[in-house]
């Protein structure tokens, strides 16, 4: 194992103390490694479109306080607890915020997001893996950090740090996708799509060799994700449709496609308000025995008539996130070269932690494929 680097006393975080109060530079101490944990220095941090409505308390999100807020990132490991097997000091790594409780996996949260409701999960966030990578230094669970081949995917593929960390996006869309058997060939509906995980998924499917058929309410967003699709992989096979309002008249658009095997939804908070009805044209797309995922907001209503979905033999899951054996095989497929190269990847706007609050504006904003938003706490103001 790599010796252990000498880590700083103290380090510069993003602290949020109260919900009223805005984040906050603050010097914290320099978390230390325990067993199972690895200390990370960040390079980028992933922000997500709607962290400013989590941090400013929009969006009702549980999670203990003070905190270092933030969710993914990409950094260096500095430092082991002393159970590590594999990972080495100064090893590339992307650091993912879904933690699981080692003695039951169902006490789960997302870091510095949601506590995530359970009495495991609450004590996992708030007295061990309490803090994000909103700093310069961050403790992440072993089995949270995922080796970057930076030779390979630096060097050989050409991503630079900030495009790797488009990887927290990709990564949702594929734990959808795995979770109903997708396999290459197959047809699937992506709705909304052009979103920041819609977008990726589109993507993330294309990469997995399926066909897309991506639904949205902007014709020029739809317009501008498949010239990314079509200019970063040629042969991508990929369609549009406007969603109109018009249940009927949706659904008889996608189905002129011919049969559709899958879904995956990524419905906003707004349009269940709006009671949009998108997704139920989706699902009454779907041939028999087709199966969806759905990964974001669906009401209080079932998104499709009973005896349709009984006698389709449909199967809907709902799902959050992603495995450890997802993550693992994403990374095969990305070191193998099948996403495409520099801004057909990924276009970044990174920001330094003092520039904090135009980042969290610029990320509510700049969405969509193949689009991010990030923090660096090595950049200078």
């Amino acid at each position: 194992m790599s010796p252990q680097q000498t880590l700083p006393s103290q380090h510069r975080a993003l602290v949020l103390e109260a919900i009223d109060a805005g984040f906050e530079i603050k010097q914290l101490p320099t978390p230390q490694p325990i067993h199972g944990s690895a200390i990370i220095k960040v390079e980028q941090a992933g922000i997500l479109s709607y962290h400013r409505e989590i941090y400013n308390g929009v969006r009702k999100y549980d999670f203990p306080k003070p905190i270092v807020g933030g969710c993914s990132s990409v950094g260096r490991i500095v430092a082991l607890g002393p159970d590590a097997t594999s990972l080495k000091v100064g090893q590339l790594v992307y650091a993912d915020c879904f933690i699981h409780g080692r003695d039951d996996p169902d006490n789960c949260f997302l870091t510095a997001i949601h506590h995530g409701g359970t009495e495991g999960s609450q004590k996992l966030c708030k007295d061990v893996w309490r803090n994000g990578p909103f700093a310069e230094y961050l403790m992440a669970p072993l089995e949270n950090c995922v080796p970057l081949n930076e030779e390979r995917l630096c060097g050989e593929l050409g991503y630079t740090i900030e495009q790797l960390m488009y990887i927290g996006w990709l990564l949702v869309p594929f734990g959808g996708f795995r979770d109903i058997n997708l396999q290459p060939g197959e047809t699937i509906i992506i709705s909304p799509a052009t979103g920041a995980y819609g977008g990726a998924g589109v993507q993330m499917a294309v990469a997995m060799g399926a066909t897309v058929i991506a639904m949205g309410r902007n014709e020029t967003e739809l317009a501008r994700l498949k010239a990314h699709v079509k200019k970063g992989t040629p042969s991508a096979r990929i369609e549009t449709v406007k969603i109109s309002g018009d249940q009927a008249a949706d659904t008889a658009s996608l189905q002129a496609f011919g049969p559709i095997d899958a879904v995956l939804d990524f419905s906003p908070p707004m349009a269940v308000a709006a009671k949009s009805t998108h997704l139920k044209s989706a699902l009454s797309s779907l041939r028999r025995n087709g199966r969806a995922s759905l990964m974001g907001f669906v009401g209080s209503d079932m998104p499709i008539d009973s005896w349709s979905f009984i006698s389709k033999n449909l199967t809907l899951k709902g799902k959050l996130m992603y495995t450890r054996d997802d993550m693992l095989l994403f990374m095969k497929m990305l070191h193998g070269g099948l996403f495409p190269r520099g801004q057909d990847f990924a276009d970044v706007k990174t920001y330094p932690l003092e520039d904090w609050k135009n980042a969290l504006d610029k990320a509510a904003e700049f969405t969509g494929i193949g689009r991010i938003v990030s923090l660096s706490p090595t950049m200078a103001a």
